[in-house]
């Protein structure tokens, strides 16, 4: 609109909360992320495995169906259970980052498109939680929530008193999955910070995994002791989440020492962000 003429007017409308502007990258987001056709079809592929999971429990419950098979139970619905459901899902659920997450930030750093971000009513941090959200949703429509969903579902079946005596299975399914979602989603977005290139941050993400359960396995093997483990990403968020279900590591690392070796990388990936998300970036020749 020519300035000369005078009719514009300034936008007079209804504010969007300060605390939810992060929530825009998000949206946004959300909008190009399904269009690809193998990104959707492999999300569906995720709720086959929660689909058998309840057809299970449905059919423990079914006594006609069972005594015709002349069987007890298909399977225990008990805390290996519950254990072995997060372990399948926690592996989709890191394919799937691998796949979503290294094009969140590398495209806007690539571009220099964090100053048209930054220049808004956006802190970095909002930026970041933005981005992150994003992986939140995804994983967590795959991992704690179906989980719940499970439980739910035999709670109902098996009654009252099952659910109250197994209400610490719940807890280990929210939890156990929380951790993974924050470790993946965290090392992801550090990654796409630092490898501008989508490809070669996707196989980045998986090599922090392989080449950390190897290198774990070298440093144990050379030294004869167990803290190499300490290095290995899936390893110690196998101990968390045994520890969650009442089971012991049998590799011999401590819970606490997974739990503080999972901060510690967590805080690792928060200061590589800290250092990559900037409106400019100031290089030394």
């Amino acid at each position: 609109m020519a300035v000369h003429k005078r009719s514009y007017r300034s936008y007079a409308g209804a504010l969007t909360p300060a605390w939810s502007r992060f929530t825009i990258i998000t949206r946004y987001a959300f909008r190009n992320l399904f269009r690809s056709r193998m990104l959707t079809a492999y999300f569906v592929c995720c709720f086959f495995y929660p689909l058998g999971c309840a057809a299970v429990i449905y059919v423990n419950h079914n006594l006609s169906l069972l005594t015709s098979l002349n069987i007890r139970e298909v399977l225990a619905i008990d805390a290996d259970f519950f254990m072995h459901f997060l372990a399948v899902q926690s592996a989709f659920a890191f394919i799937l980052t691998a796949i979503v997450g290294p094009g969140l930030v590398s495209p806007d750093l690539a571009n220099n498109a964090l100053p048209l971000y930054l220049c808004r009513p956006f802190s970095r941090a909002e930026y970041v939680i933005g981005k992150m959200a994003i992986l939140l949703w995804l994983l967590s429509l795959i991992t704690w929530i179906p989980g719940l969903v499970l439980f739910g579902i035999q709670a109902s079946l098996a009654g009252a008193p099952w659910a109250w005596a197994n209400i610490g299975l719940a807890w280990g399914i929210f939890i156990g999955s929380a951790i993974e979602i924050l470790v993946f989603s965290l090392l992801s977005l550090a990654i796409s910070a630092w490898i501008k290139r989508k490809i070669a941050a996707g196989a980045a993400l998986l090599g922090v995994f392989f080449f950390g359960s190897g290198l774990a396995q070298v440093i144990n093997a050379v030294l004869e002791t167990k803290n190499g483990y300490l290095i290995d990403l899936g390893n110690l968020l196998t101990t968390v989440e045994g520890s969650l279900f009442g089971h012991a590591n049998p590799v011999g690392i401590s819970a606490s020492s997974a739990w503080i070796a999972l901060l510690a990388a967590c805080v690792f990936c928060i200061a590589l962000l800290e250092r990559k998300v900037r409106a400019y970036e100031i290089v030394v020749g």
